[in-house]
Order: C-alpha cells, then sequence, then structure tokens
C-alpha cells in the first residue's frame, strides 16, 4: 500500500470523489500544510493554522497508479482557483499536493506541468510540496457524504464529483454505485 495526499476544496466533497476507485483502499479527511499542532475543524476554518482541508488515500499501485490519482484529483476541482473552490474561500480550501516521497513530487510536478503545456488549464494554482504532517479530522468529517447524502451542501457541491468521477474514469470504479 502507498499513501496520496491531496487538498482540492472541501474535504468532504474529494473524499466522496476518490471513495469510488478500486484500488483506493481508505479515504480520510484531515489537514496538512500548515503550522498549528492538531488542529480542530473550527481552527482550520478560521484559516489561521495555515492547514488546507485534505484528503489521505490509503492505495494500491498495483490497481490503480499515482498518475490515474492525480489525474482524478485534477479532474474534480479547478486547480486554477487561488485559496477556493466553488463557494469555499480561503486558505484551507486551496488546490494542493502533498508528497509522500520524491518520486511523487516529481510525478506531481511534471503532471501539472504537462497539464498547463498541453493547454488543458491555463494558470494552474496547485501547491506542491512534501508531506510534512497529516492531523486526521474529526469522527463527524469522515465518510461525510456516505452519512449525510441529503445535505444541501453535499447535494450541490459532492454528488456532482461523484457523477464525474462515475462518467469519466468507468473503468476504475469500485464495483456497481448507487446514484448519488
Amino acid at each position: 500500500m502507498e499513501r496520496a495526499t491531496f487538498g482540492g476544496g472541501c474535504f468532504w466533497c474529494i473524499e466522496a470523489a476518490f471513495e469510488e476507485l478500486a484500488g483506493v483502499e481508505s479515504v480520510t479527511s484531515g489537514y496538512a500544510g500548515g503550522h498549528t499542532d492538531d488542529p480542530t475543524y473550527r481552527e482550520v476554518c478560521t484559516g489561521q493554522t495555515g492547514h488546507a482541508e485534505v484528503i489521505q488515500l490509503e492505495y494500491d499501485p498495483a490497481e490503480i497508479s499515482y498518475e490515474k490519482l492525480l489525474e482524478v484529483f485534477f479532474t474534480v476541482h479547478d486547480p486554477t482557483q487561488l485559496n477556493r473552490q466553488g463557494p469555499d474561500v480561503g486558505t484551507q480550501y486551496r488546490s494542493a499536493i502533498y508528497a509522500h516521497s520524491d518520486q511523487q513530487l516529481e510525478t506531481a510536478e511534471a503532471f501539472a506541468a504537462e497539464l498547463e503545456s498541453e493547454g488543458l488549464y491555463e494558470g494552474i494554482e496547485t501547491e506542491i510540496e512534501p508531506l510534512e504532517t497529516f492531523y486526521e479530522a474529526e469522527e463527524a468529517h469522515q465518510n461525510y457524504f456516505e452519512k449525510n447524502p441529503q445535505d444541501a451542501y453535499c447535494t450541490m457541491h459532492a454528488a456532482p464529483k461523484v457523477e464525474k468521477v462515475r462518467e469519466t474514469f468507468t473503468e476504475n470504479l469500485e464495483g456497481e454505485q448507487p446514484s448519488p
């Protein structure tokens, strides 16, 4: 098993999207990239901790590659928005890739550069740096979409990301999926 850590706005939304993928064994919502030890959700929401809302995946590279995870990551959020995604504004919602190894760092940098050179995105704002520390978010934030599918925020923001993964990455899905 290997790990990958991504920030693409609200962790509820990208957590739900990555849980759809075969080879992704677990997805944990949390915080990374800041200067406060063991921050709470309330603290991160202030923007004062320096942390981004992120997800940390445990995945089987024999089933899904890091490059495929990057492709999904860049598909389910807008990497050209600085410190925001949709209605969520602040540094805690920044686009970020926190690498677990030099290889992941190099791969992510090359992947983002390729997307820009191909003209798929102009002005990628994704922060790409080594992961220093990951802090797991409170239990209420884990599997949020699964636990709260009728929540208005989930219906408007998480469900479309899940649907996009189901439509775009059909060959990478984990078994049969119900409608979001």
